[in-house]
């Protein structure tokens, strides 16, 4: 436009065809984002898409359960943005991509809450009717359900939300019931006592995903064992075996003690006793008790340890502690640490377990669900394990009064699984629980359920559950790929799985033992009608029907045992995929899935819990891709908590700045590692999002008017609108890649950068000459109108499903329509005649030499010798393929001249066209117009 300040100028402004259109620079996303969701609601959108899509190819994604317990975090957030991406793109490039929500209702985080409420109040909860109990779960629950479902929705998540899946449902009840019965049925379930990891706070067995692992302070003790038996090596009696733990408490039920059979050990006296140690922990061991050796080491070989018998040191209170403990070898004892003899407690360690049982020896059952020993029990009788441990506690005093206790100190550093509910310490207890074995061989006679079609492959016939999900780890795809080897890692060494949980709020064990023979029932008849009644009244009918009922008449109730264990909730979660997927509730599903997506944890939650009840059930994986992502972590990098006061809700962030803003941060970090939030960072997300806004409003702006007629063909179009087009080809590409690879920061970046440096930057910037001043008929300004309609029709669908709300604002702000929307439509076309590499090669070195201009112009603009590159004229190398005077408009100065070895500036003597401002030789001093805008005009 012309310096109106000289008021001797003609004003050309009303001639200027200036971009034109309502659509606001203020996006006021917090506002206006609402009324596009209750727009779609009215359209009911997510029936529709699926209408349209019926008959395309499936993409299944399913999704993993949170747990309904509270307000929508920045975890929940970001892993419902990137779901959001996965359905929407695979969407665009026309697929059925139909999302079912679902939440897991069941289990201890629920539980907990709702006995937080009754802690309050001060009532107890095993005061409570059990059913009353579970009802105020299942409307805890619901309430969540409904909250978290209405912030998912917010964030512009379409799914079918008036439909979700919930684990309490009574239908997926039923079906997670069926699940465990077919389990039985195949023979893949024991009963069997044996430590398990146990929170004394929740009085319940956990899973290992149900804990996190903090570093506590331990006493250590040294424990002197005397050898009264050693028949390979006499000489050892009257000796003392040295045991070192960091478990006081588990003293009390000693039952053996464990050696390597393959270690060298020796005898030292000191303090008036021989001791018996590794020989390899010889000099640790006697530092930790301050102490010398008052002669030479006598060396003994482990095998010699064999047959050899200790007593405890509590011997003289008799009874229990006065039977023998057995010396046993153990491959498990080494010479990392302690003293290279192991104490056993059966009853509290898998090692200690498997070694007594091997021998015959069976653990005790002492200690209780809430952690404290029975009330008969010598010396820490009635006590809490915690409260025994330390070193002036009852068991380190009973030891010290009869001269056994060598060395304690509450000093040792360990990492230690806690509760990640209550926080608390858990232990490991020995109780009777439910398995699945990971290494017996799956009966290939017994018939696995089928989808559609038989998924029990041959090559599976007959393997165990751990070779079946090792094999299956091996065959699905997972992203990032590092997350094969850590599932690989943690199903192969994992234990078999407990499934019981000795609480009120879950899917009962639905299992009748007889009580004499200790096993349980299999009766097809039996399970359908324990089913059916879970159908209909849902886990309440388990206890509250007469088990009469459920088992006929050929069998008698009171021959039977009725199983009042719960589920572990992980198999709950894990058996999703069947009622689903292949219940026919949501007929535009399939089983198997295509993908499963979660947080990285999940390898050893919902991942692999479903890999295993698929695995046992169906003989494969219930899905052939798995995509995990990182923590959500502050700006500094710090885990968030509320205790330091550094997380970032979510929805606050939505009512500030729109959930538009919010999803492109989610695909802009580096999600698949663990990443960053904080005020800076979204400061720096609302600044891209605008510039994004600011490319949908200039093309809006640019195509104010345009019409078909007016479209013009490529191979009419000048080079720079064929690169323009190349560009866009080699991005559709990119972007496909990025599609199929499930990378979506690239996905997004690729977007802005092709939007802010080949648009805004160049290609908008050169041709707002042509844009503006052309005739309307011009052939370089059709085809640059041309364009950017194929620009905007590529950019709000490719944008679509990253600001879900901006995009449906911008096409609507074209194409008002009461039922259309930008997220019905497909993948934009890409003509086979647009890429062009020869082209795109020139094009990059015309490019490289325009910024080289820029930069010689740079010094004349802070001098203000040139205010405008307008201003300026450039002698400089000669740019191949292209003539200096189209050189010259690329660059948007005066002009151009081929010469010399580098870019030199001048300020050109030419004056300035009053319409267009460029100082182009031709002015018309009469007119005050160049000769292009002086034909314009005419």
């Amino acid at each position: 436009m012309p310096d109106m300040s000289d008021d001797t100028r003609k004003d050309y402004r009303d001639t200027v065809f200036l971009p034109k259109t309502d659509f606001p620079m203020k996006a006021g996303l917090a506002e206006a984002e609402p009324k596009w969701l209750a727009r779609w609601q009215g359209l009911d959108f997510y029936k529709r898409l699926r209408a349209e899509r019926k008959g395309r190819e499936k993409f299944i994604l399913h999704d993993g359960p949170p747990y309904a317990n509270g307000d929508m975090h920045i975890g929940h957030a970001l892993n419902h943005v990137l779901k959001d991406m996965v359905v929407r793109t695979q969407t665009l490039l026309g697929k059925d991509a139909p999302y079912v929500p679902g939440w897991d209702c069941h289990g201890l985080p629920i539980e907990w809450k709702v006995e937080e409420e009754y802690r309050k109040k001060g009532k107890n909860k095993d005061e409570v009717d059990p059913k009353a109990f579970r009802a105020e779960c299942r409307a805890y629950a619901q309430n969540w359900v409904n909250r978290q479902r209405e912030q998912l929705k917010r964030l512009g998540i379409n799914g079918d939300w008036d439909n979700p899946y919930l684990t309490m449902d009574f239908q997926a009840e039923s079906i997670i019931v069926a699940e465990l019965l077919k389990v039985a049925e195949s023979g893949q379930l024991y009963r069997g006592a044996k430590p398990v990891m146990w929170s004394p706070v929740e009085k319940t067995a956990l899973a290992e995903a149900e804990v996190e692992y903090e570093d506590i302070v331990s006493t250590q003790v040294d424990v002197a064992f005397e050898i009264t038996e050693a028949p390979n090596a006499p000489e050892l009696v009257g000796a003392h075996a040295v045991i070192w733990t960091t478990t006081p408490w588990t003293l009390p039920v000693n039952r053996a003690l464990a050696y390597g059979p393959d270690l060298d050990y020796v005898v030292v006296e000191t303090g008036g006793k021989r001791l018996l140690v590794a020989e390899a922990l010889l000099a640790p061991t006697l530092a930790r008790y301050g102490a010398q050796p008052s002669g030479a080491a006598k060396p003994v070989k482990g095998a010699d340890l064999a047959a050899a018998v200790a007593r405890h040191p509590w011997h003289h209170l008799g009874g229990f502690f006065a039977e023998p403990r057995p010396l046993l070898p153990g491959d498990f004892v080494t010479t990392d640490t302690g003293t290279g003899i192991v104490h056993m407690a059966p009853d509290h360690g898998e090692d200690d377990f498997w070694l007594c049982k091997a021998n015959g020896i069976e653990p005790k059952f002492v200690v209780g669900p809430d952690g404290t020993y029975q009330s008969d029990w010598p010396v820490v009788g009635g006590n809490h394990v915690y409260k025994v441990n330390a070193p002036d506690g009852p068991v380190c005093t009973a030891l010290k009064e009869v001269g056994a206790l060598l060395a304690a100190s509450a000093d040792y550093t360990h990492s230690y699984p806690h509760s990640w509910r209550s926080k608390a310490k858990v232990i490991f207890r020995c109780t009777p629980q439910w398995f699945v074995p990971m290494d017996k061989p799956i009966d290939p006679q017994i018939p696995l359920c089928k989808t559609e079609a038989d998924i029990r492959s041959a090559q599976g016939q007959g393997r165990t559950l751990r070779e079946t999900a090792m094999a299956e780890i091996e065959r699905v795809r997972w992203v990032p790929e590092r997350g094969a080897n850590r599932i690989g890692a943690m199903v192969a060494g994992r234990p078999d799985w407990v499934l019981s949980r000795q609480r009120a709020w879950g899917v009962p064990i639905t299992l009748f033992v007889h009580r004499q023979t200790g096993e349980y029932l299999v009766d097809a008849e039996v399970n359908a009608r324990i089913v059916a009644a879970v159908k209909a009244e849902g886990v309440d009918a388990w206890t509250g029907t007469d088990p009469q009922v459920f088992l006929g008449d050929r069998y008698k109730a009171d021959d039977y045992e009725r199983i009042g264990d719960i589920l572990d909730v992980w198999f709950d979660s894990g058996c999703t995929h069947a009622f689903v997927l292949e219940s026919g509730r949501w007929p535009d599903l399939r089983w198997p899935a295509d993908l499963y997506l979660e947080g990285s944890d999940q390898h050893r939650g919902w991942f692999q819990s479903s890999l295993l009840q698929s695995c046992v059930t169906r003989g494969r994986a219930p899905y052939d891709a798995v995509v995990t992502h990182g923590f959500t972590l502050d700006a500094s990098g710090r885990k968030m908590s509320k205790s330091l006061g550094n997380t970032i809700d979510p929805n606050k962030v939505i009512g500030e700045s729109g959930g538009d803003v919010l999803r492109l941060w989610a695909v802009n970090v580096d999600w698949r590692e663990d990443h960053r939030i904080g005020p800076e960072i979204m400061r720096g997300m609302t600044d891209a999002y605008r510039k994004i806004r600011n490319t949908f409003r200039y093309l809006l702006g640019a195509l104010d008017g345009f019409d078909e007629a007016e479209r013009i063909a490529v191979s009419e179009m000048p080079e720079l609108e064929r690169w323009v087009l190349h560009r866009l080809a080699e991005l559709s590409a990119e972007l496909r890649q990025c599609v199929n690879d499930y990378d979506f920061t690239r996905y997004v970046t690729a977007l802005q950068a092709f939007c802010v440096h080949d648009l805004s930057a160049f290609y908008f910037d050169v041709r707002k000459d042509s844009l503006y001043c052309d005739a309307v008929t011009s052939p370089k300004r059709r085809a640059c109108r041309t364009v950017m309609d194929v620009l905007f029709h590529a950019l709000t669908r490719w944008f679509a499903p990253v600001l879900v709300f901006t995009a449906e604002e911008t096409w609507q702000a074209r194409f008002p329509s009461e039922d259309g929307s930008v997220h019905l439509l497909d993948w934009p076309e890409i003509d086979a005649a647009w890429p062009d590499g020869t082209l795109g090669e020139k094009w990059a070195a015309i490019r490289a030499a325009r910024e080289s201009v820029t930069e010689a112009i740079e010094p004349f603009r802070r001098e203000k010798t040139i205010r405008s590159s307008n201003e300026a004229v450039v002698r400089l190398p000669e740019v191949a393929g292209i003539a200096a005077a189209d050189f010259a408009e690329v660059s948007i100065v005066s002009a151009v001249e081929y010469g010399g070895d580098a870019a030199e500036v001048t300020r050109t003597e030419a004056e300035k066209c009053a319409r267009c401002w460029r100082h182009t030789g031709d002015v018309d001093p009469t007119t005050e117009l160049c000769v292009r805008c002086d034909e314009v005009l005419a």
